[in-house]
């Protein structure tokens, strides 16, 4: 991390950031403030969007939490609100709030898979629709966050391959229907992230981690720079002709087949 921040691509503009209190989010929220945006921060608990925002803060960044659940449309809105009052039109919205957990199908209960949807993919519309009178006009740049499981099936993730799958298709739609008011729409696809929870959950430290960097086309894992800075890609100029694209940071794990080998049920 830069140990002060500076104004480059996003002065002037605001960032809104959901999910954006941990993880990979967080990373992203953190490189959108080092290139001057004024950061927006979206989740469930006020106490980690603080956080983060005062480490913001620390290096001159300005940043602020709105503690709200993405599937709770009301909240939702109020907080993005709340987020557009404080700092002005919206230019960028980063869609990162998602839940994961390995279950077999076969075993899982039905809130179980409604509540990873229900994050995941309605959390990503319902961001997307309470932005979107907040959101400049021409000029927005919104990413949602996928997930290889989009395209490549997965044993024990049933409720995220669907979900994300969603995710994908929502994007390349709103990206048809916002074209004509200036707003472009882009998926960013990580692959497996190092020192995150999902990967602790999904492929801890030890034999299935290190034969999944074996497969990789680019033999290790992906940084939460290498996500961040794919999403700072495509929120600037540079990418200004770019939308409905469905881009994989993934050092190759898609195109290569490779998959994280969980156990599967067995009759």
């Amino acid at each position: 991390m830069s140990a002060t921040f500076r104004d480059g691509l996003f002065a002037d503009r605001t960032a809104l950031v959901t999910g954006g209190g941990s993880g990979i989010n967080q990373r992203i929220a953190e490189r959108l403030a080092e290139q001057g945006a004024r950061v927006a921060l979206v989740g469930r608990t006020q106490s980690k969007l603080d956080a983060v925002a005062s480490g913001i803060a620390s290096r001159g960044g300005e940043s602020a939490g709105f503690a709200a659940d993405v599937r709770d449309y009301d909240a939702l809105a109020s907080a993005i609100g709340s987020a557009a009052e404080r700092f002005g039109k919206i230019g960028i919205v980063v869609c990162g709030a998602a839940g994961n957990f390995p279950a077999p199908a076969a075993v899982m209960s039905a809130n179980a898979f409604k509540s990873v949807v229900d994050i995941d993919l309605l959390g990503t519309f319902n961001t997307c629709r309470a932005a979107l009178e907040h959101l400049e006009r021409p000029g927005a740049s919104i990413v949602t966050i996928s997930a290889p499981q989009a395209v490549q099936a997965m044993a024990l993730q049933a409720h995220v391959c669907a979900a994300k799958a969603g995710v994908d298709m929502l994007t390349r739609t709103l990206a048809i229907e916002w074209g004509a008011l200036g707003i472009r729409v882009n998926a960013v696809v990580p692959g497996a992230v190092a020192d995150t929870e999902g990967m602790d959950r999904l492929a801890p430290a030890g034999p299935v981690r290190d034969a999944l960097e074996r497969e990789l086309p680019l033999g290790r894992l992906a940084t939460k720079d290498d996500i961040a800075d794919t999403v700072i890609f495509l929120c600037s100029d540079a990418a200004r002709y770019i939308t409905a694209a469905v881009v994989e940071c993934d050092g190759g794990m898609t195109a290569a087949g490779v998959t994280i080998r969980m156990p599967r049920q067995r009759p």
